[in-house]
Formats: C-alpha cells, structure tokens, sequence
C-alpha cells in the first residue's frame, strides 16, 4: 500500500495562488503509543485550514514505529513533508508517503532504531504544498520531491523559475534551485528520506550558493551507513519559514551550524541574534523572541558522512525564548559533533 502512495504524490497542474503556501500542517506526536484517533500536543500543532484549534490532527499507530498523520481539509497530490525524531535515544524517522483522503491529507511516518530496526519514536512532521508567485516578495523558497533516477516528481520555486536534480555515484544526487537566495550562504535546507520499504536517512553533503541560484548536494544512507538510492524530499527557505512564509508568521527562525555560524543562514525575523552552545551531545540552539506557539521545528544533519540528527527533547520556551536542542549520531549511534541545520517557526 504504502509503495502505491508515492506514485500519488506525482503533482498533477493546479491554478496559480498568491499566497505562498497554498496549503499546509505540522504537528508533533508526543505520545510514541498513541492511542486509535490520538490528538497529539495542542500547542504544537497547527495548519491553514478552518478553525486549526478545533479540528486538530490526529495520528494513528500502525505498526511497530509506523503511524499514519491525518491533517484535514488540506488535500493535495502536490507539496512535500518533512520529519524530526524526537527522542532521548538515538533514533531516526523517516517518511513513508503521503496522500490525500478525502477533504485531509495522510502522510505516513516510519521510525527506526540506529540498526534499522523499526521503533516507536515521538516526532514533528510538517507538509506544504505552494504554487504561484508569492504576495510577500521577502526572500526565497522552494522545494523538491524527487525519485531515486533524479526525476523531479513535485518541485515549487518561488521565482517561478524551475528546479532540478541530476543523479550522481549511488545515493547522491545534485539539486539546481535557479534564482533563490543570494550569492553567498544565507538560508535554511532541509532534507528528508521517502522510503516506505526500508530505513533511510538522508541530508545535505554539500552547498554551494551563487547569484543566479542555489547548487545542493544530497546524499542519502541505509541502516547499515552504506549509500543508498531512495525518494527524498528538500526544501530551501531564505528570509522565510520553513514552511515557505514570511510575514505572516511574524515569529521564526533558523540556523546552520558548518563549524561556525555563517551569518545569513543564522536568522531570527525578530532582529535578534540565535546563539550556539553546548558540546555537541547535544547542542543548544536558542532563538530570542520568537517563541509563540502553536509552533514546530525541523533538524537535518550536513556533511558527506552517514550521520544524522535529531531532537533529544521538545524544545523549550521561555519569556518568549526558543531552546532546541539537536543531537548528532554517527555509526551505531554513537554521539557526533556533526554539523546541522535547524529551523522553527510559529504559526503566527
């Protein structure tokens, strides 16, 4: 069932919209053994359809570290979904495939354990799907949703120009998003593995920013740290939240830790400064005045390695202060210093 539901993830042509996204959710599973129709957090969870706050997400658990998140009155065959483990232990998630039903949209979660064994796991899960040009000219956005020969399946591109990928050695593909950004790294990528048969983590090994557009290298490991071609899903926000608007929401922000702060990828919409500390095991991200919720949070690690990244907690707020903390996992689940990206946005 769940291989079915990538070949409808295949965009069909839609009308053009001036607000940017068209149509979107994001919410985080608290609970890793939810119950039949389980609400998950209310204050981490929201979306652009009528009344959020009174028709919730839910989630359902079907199987060992596998649960389907129902968003309503959201349907779509466009857009793409990213996941977050959150979780104490090393664990990663994935997405399995999404598809609408009925007036909602279900996208399928799947977690795992460091030896690729399926576990349950607490994480945020986000989908968006934008088309037209956005009303808000602030910054850039777009996304990718492409298959294992590099064949863009969905893709949206702020500029109106259109995206690329072009395969690459086994698990490794290069993204072209023409006319995004600016010439030097400034911006926020995330990454995500589309896999519904096996575990597989994917990220982003290599950027290079330029004036005409932005060139991303993906690359995508198994549960054994060996190279594997799968689905993956990207996204590149520039002065922008992760979910691809600006403006509202007024509160959001992001950062890319390489070894030190790059400073146009280190962004806070309130004018504020997002610090780094901690050792690694985990990192402590805070992000000053912008905490608001309902809000949520996406990590993806970067570098050429099979590491990959995650929440150890929910992040915290406090006096209007977000703290996320992002742990790094190499080989075995063993704690890494591993360069990452990492965004949050509130709904408002």
């Amino acid at each position: 069932m769940l291989v079915a539901l990538l070949a409808a993830a295949i965009p069909t042509a839609g009308p053009a919209h001036a607000a940017v996204p068209d149509q979107y959710g994001f919410a985080y599973l608290d609970n890793p053994t939810p119950p039949p129709g389980y609400v998950p957090d209310p204050s981490r969870q929201w979306g652009s359809w009528a009344s959020p706050s009174t028709n919730p997400v839910k989630v359902d658990q079907i199987g060992l570290g596998s649960y389907v998140v129902h968003f309503p009155q959201i349907a779509s065959r466009q857009g793409i979904a990213h996941t977050t483990a959150v979780n104490r232990v090393p664990h990663w998630c994935q997405i399995a495939g999404w598809q609408p039903v009925g007036s909602g949209e279900d996208v399928y979660v799947n977690c795992y354990l460091p030896s690729g064994a399926p576990d349950n796991s607490s994480f945020t899960v986000l989908f968006t799907t934008s088309t037209g040009a956005p009303s808000t000219r602030t910054g850039s956005y777009g996304y990718v949703h492409s298959d294992i020969s590099g064949a863009v399946l969905t893709q949206y591109n702020s500029a109106g120009a259109v995206n690329s990928v072009s395969k690459g050695a086994t698990g490794i593909w290069k993204v072209w998003l023409p006319s995004l950004g600016v010439s030097t790294f400034a911006g926020n990528l995330q990454v995500t593995a589309v896999d519904p048969k096996q575990g597989a983590r994917c990220k982003v090994s290599d950027w290079v920013p330029g004036a005409s557009g932005q060139t991303v290298e993906v690359a995508c490991h198994n549960a054994s740290n060996a190279p594997y071609d799968t689905q993956w899903t990207l996204s590149y926000a520039y002065q922008r939240a992760v979910h691809g608007p600006a403006f509202p929401p007024k509160s959001f922000g992001h950062l890319w830790y390489n070894g030190s702060l790059p400073p146009l990828t280190n962004y806070n919409s309130s004018g504020a400064t997002n610090t780094l500390g901690g050792s690694g095991a985990p990192f402590a991200v805070t992000m000053p005045s912008v905490a608001v919720p309902s809000d949520t949070a996406q990590a993806t690690a970067f570098g050429k390695g099979p590491e990959y990244c995650g929440f150890p907690t929910p992040w915290g707020r406090t006096s209007g202060t977000v703290q996320l903390s992002v742990s790094c996992y190499g080989p075995g689940g063993k704690a890494v210093k591993a360069p990452f990206f990492t965004a949050y946005t509130s709904a408002f």
